[in-house]
C-alpha cells in the first residue's frame, strides 16, 4: 500500500486525505499548528492517522507521495528534505485532478479570480450543467472528487497551488491579470510570480484554451517571449479584437470561430470596468461550452457578487459603508478607489507583502479625504500619503477604525475598507477582518 503524507490540515489538506483514503493510500496528516475540531472529526470518521503541533520526520520522510498545504513555502527545511530524497511533493489541486475525468476550468490572476470563478460557476449551473466549484474558494477540490461525480469543475487557483502542479491541465484556463503580489514568497522577483501564474497553461495542448486580459502588458509581454500550446483567447476593454471579447459602445462583443455574442453592459449585476472584464472571461468560457446566449445574459444580470468584495454594508446618516476586505493587494484597492464616486474615508493597512502604493497616488489625491490606518506597522502608508491627505490616523482595532471613520465622514461621503494588505497581523483572515468591519458598522 502506498503511503500518502498530507502536510497541513486545512480545507485542502483534509480533502486530500479523504480522497487518498478512498483511493487506497495509507494516509497520515501532519500539522505544525493545531487541527480544527471540525477537521479532526472528519479525520476520525475516515479513520485517518494524524498529528498536530509538530512534524515527526520518521512518519513523514517514509512517504511515497506528499500533498502540502499552499501555505507552506518550498523553502521550509522539511520540504527541502523531501525533495532531496526524491519524494514527490504536490498540491491538492494536482492530486485531485488525477482522479477525475471532468472538464476542468482553471482560473488564476492577482485580482478578479474569485468573482470570475463564481460567475462562471453561476452561468454553468444556470444552464443545468453538473458542476462543482472548488479550489481556493469554497470546498476542497479533492473532497468533492472523493464524494461526488461532476462533469465540470470551476477551480479558483492561487499561485501557491500552481507551484505544486506537475500534470494538472485545465481544458479552459483564465488569467484575469497579473500585478505584483505575494512577492515575499517569490524572492521579491516579479518574474518568478508571473512564471508561477503561467504554470496554469504549462500542460495544456492545442485542444485547450487560455483566456487572458489583453490590456495587461505583463501578460502580453510574457506571451511574446514564452509561447504556449493552447489556443489564445484575449479580452479587452481598450481595443477591438477580431477574435476574443471586447467592449464597444457599452456592449460586450465576443467573437469565437463560429460564435458571436453581444450584451449590453448596463444590465450587468456587477459595476465597474474590472467586473466587465470578469464578465467577459466567464462569458467566453460559456461560449466555448456552447451554453445558450439567453442563459449567459440572464446569469450576468442576476449574479450576486462575492462577499467582502466591494460589498455595501449600510448607509448611516447618508454615509455609505463598503466592505472590500478581500482587497489584499494594491491592485485590488486600485479598482475599489477607482469605483468611488463620493469623497472617501479610506481604511487601509495590514501585513505588507512588499507593496508599492505609488500607483494609487492619483486616485488618493482625487477621491480620498481621510486615511485611517489599520495595522501594526503603518509607516509606509504614512510616508507615501502623509503629504497628500490632511487627515491620517493610526488604529490597531476595527472598532476604533470604524468609530474614527464615522467621526470624519460627512453626509454624502463613503467609508471604504480596502486594506491593500494581508490581514494576518490583526485578524485570522480577510473574512474575519470583513466580518468585524460589518459588525462594527452595525453597532454605530
Amino acid at each position: 500500500m502506498k503511503r500518502l503524507v498530507v502536510l497541513g490540515s486545512g480545507e485542502s489538506g483534509v480533502g486530500a486525505a479523504v480522497l487518498g483514503k478512498k483511493e487506497g493510500f495509507e494516509v497520515f496528516v501532519s500539522d505544525k499548528g493545531s487541527i480544527k475540531e471540525k477537521y479532526k472529526n472528519v479525520l476520525k470518521n475516515s479513520e485517518i492517522d494524524w498529528e498536530e503541533g509538530m512534524h515527526s520526520e520518521p512518519k513523514i520522510l517514509n512517504a511515497d507521495l506528499v500533498v502540502k498545504s499552499p501555505g507552506i513555502p518550498d523553502k521550509v527545511p522539511m520540504i527541502k528534505k523531501l525533495v532531496e530524497l526524491g519524494i514527490s511533493v504536490i498540491s491538492e489541486i494536482e492530486f485531485a485532478s488525477l482522479y477525475t475525468d471532468a472538464t476542468l476550468i482553471g482560473i488564476t490572476g492577482s485580482n478578479g479570480k474569485t468573482t470570475t470563478t463564481m460567475l462562471t460557476n453561476h452561468i454553468l449551473k444556470s444552464e443545468g450543467l453538473n458542476v462543482g466549484m472548488a479550489g481556493n474558494i469554497g470546498d476542497s477540490f479533492a473532497q468533492m472528487v472523493a464524494e461526488q461525480t461532476k462533469d465540470f469543475y470551476v477551480l479558483e487557483i492561487s499561485s501557491f497551488q500552481l507551484d505544486g502542479i506537475k500534470k494538472f491541465a485545465p481544458h479552459i484556463a483564465i488569467i484575469t491579470n497579473i500585478t505584483p503580489d505575494h512577492l515575499d514568497r517569490y524572492d521579491y522577483k516579479f518574474e518568478n510570480y508571473i512564471a508561477s501564474k503561467f504554470r496554469i497553461a504549462m500542460n495544456q495542448t492545442e485542444k485547450d484554451y487560455l483566456i487572458y486580459d489583453a490590456d495587461d502588458e505583463v501578460i502580453e509581454d510574457w506571451l511574446t517571449k514564452h509561447p504556449i500550446k493552447s489556443k489564445l483567447i484575449p479580452f479587452s476593454v481598450q481595443k477591438e479584437l477580431g477574435y476574443g471579447a471586447y467592449l464597444k459602445e457599452d456592449k460586450i462583443i465576443i467573437n469565437l470561430d463560429k460564435q458571436h455574442l453581444e450584451m449590453a453592459t448596463d444590465t450587468l449585476a456587477l459595476e465597474g470596468k474590472h467586473n466587465t472584464k470578469n464578465a467577459m472571461a466567464a462569458s467566453t468560457v460559456a461560449q466555448l461550452l456552447k451554453i445558450r446566449k439567453a442563459t449567459i445574459r440572464e446569469s450576468l444580470e442576476n449574479f450576486q457578487g462575492a462577499s467582502h468584495r466591494l460589498e455595501n454594508v449600510l448607509k448611516i446618516q447618508n454615509v455609505q459603508y463598503i466592505n472590500d476586505s478581500k482587497a489584499t493587494n494594491v491592485n485590488a484597492t486600485f479598482y475599489a478607489l477607482d469605483s468611488m464616486k463620493t469623497p472617501t474615508v479610506w481604511i487601509v493597512g495590514g501585513q505588507d507583502k512588499g507593496n508599492d502604493y505609488l500607483s494609487l497616488m492619483p486616485l488618493v489625491r482625487e477621491k480620498v479625504k481621510a486615511i485611517v490606518c489599520l495595522g501594526l506597522d503603518n509607516a509606509k502608508i504614512i510616508e507615501v500619503f502623509g503629504g497628500v491627505v490632511d487627515f491620517i490616523v493610526e488604529t490597531t482595532s476595527m472598532a476604533d477604525a470604524v468609530k474614527i471613520s464615522k467621526e470624519v465622514a460627512e453626509k454624502g461621503d463613503t467609508v471604504l475598507l480596502s486594506p491593500a494588505c494581508a490581514s494576518f497581523d490583526l485578524f485570522t483572515n480577510y473574512e474575519d477582518r470583513g466580518n468585524q468591519f460589518k459588525e462594527a458598522v452595525q453597532k454605530l
